[in-house]
């Protein structure tokens, strides 16, 4: 090979070798984990500061404002967890179902497993020839795990702990609980609602702003839909309040 035919062969960059994509496992499983946490801190802060500027519109004194709140806190963080842990159990089974009937399926219909992963891998453009060696290879290794997430999109490192979920989701809803209870703690007499409802809506701001950046969707909307949607919540039940209070 002369010096010019060999100038002429591509070459792999060393930007290629030296700097290749992160695939880290567990990175999906803790971006659902964040999504989740700021998620269950707005039900934190919308369930309680509308429970919150409820009981105020009813003329309650600060003691029942005050039992009322750290009551709905305390019944809204065991519902998450107890919501969440049912919930990824369930889809946790489910899952382990899927790993436990794929293995028999591998250990007794081995061909029919290989040539149904050559047709996949040809799905994605690979010519089957290449598909079909492909699938020898990758069944003298790990099948299991490369069967699992072409089939059924799933990854057996990813599995989300029902313990660990509804832990998080507790916690997040107590963290963004906390906000409006101290809100009304520390709000001038005859002030209140109007504190509350601007503690809430800064946060729910801020927990848009987080969910957007994390989402990798527009911030402006994201935002927009919290602040109607928790503005909307905090005006019915302040019109609740004011209604039953009046009428007792």
């Amino acid at each position: 090979m002369t010096s010019a035919d060999s100038n002429s062969q591509p070459h792999a960059t060393p930007v290629d070798r030296e700097y290749p994509e992160p695939h880290e496992g567990g990175n999906l499983a803790r971006l659902n984990s964040l999504r989740a946490g700021v998620l269950g801190a707005n039900d934190g802060i919308v369930s309680v500061s509308a429970l919150l500027i409820g009981v105020i519109a009813t003329g309650a004194g600060n003691k029942a404002i005050l039992l009322a709140g750290i009551a709905a806190t305390i019944a809204g963080a065991v519902s998450m967890a107890l919501g969440e842990y049912v919930s990824v159990s369930a889809q946790r089974d489910s899952e382990q179902l899927f790993i436990a009937k794929e293995q028999a399926e591998l250990k007794d219909l081995p061909r029919a497993e290989l040539e149904e992963l050559a047709g996949i891998l040809s799905g994605y453009g690979i010519n089957e020839d290449t598909a079909l060696e492909a699938a020898h290879e990758i069944h003298a290794k790990d099948p299991l795990r490369v069967h699992l997430q072409l089939e059924l999109g799933i990854d057996p490192d990813e599995l989300t702990s029902p313990w660990s979920a509804a832990f998080y989701s507790a916690i997040s809803f107590l963290l963004g609980a906390v906000l409006p209870l101290i809100s009304v703690l520390i709000a001038p007499e005859g002030t209140e609602t109007w504190v509350v409802a601007g503690v809430t809506l800064v946060a729910l701001a801020l927990t848009g702003i987080i969910s957007a950046k994390i989402a990798g969707t527009s911030v402006g909307r994201s935002v927009l839909r919290l602040l109607v949607g928790g503005g909307l919540g905090l005006v019915l039940t302040h019109f609740a309040g004011s209604l039953f209070g009046g009428a007792a």
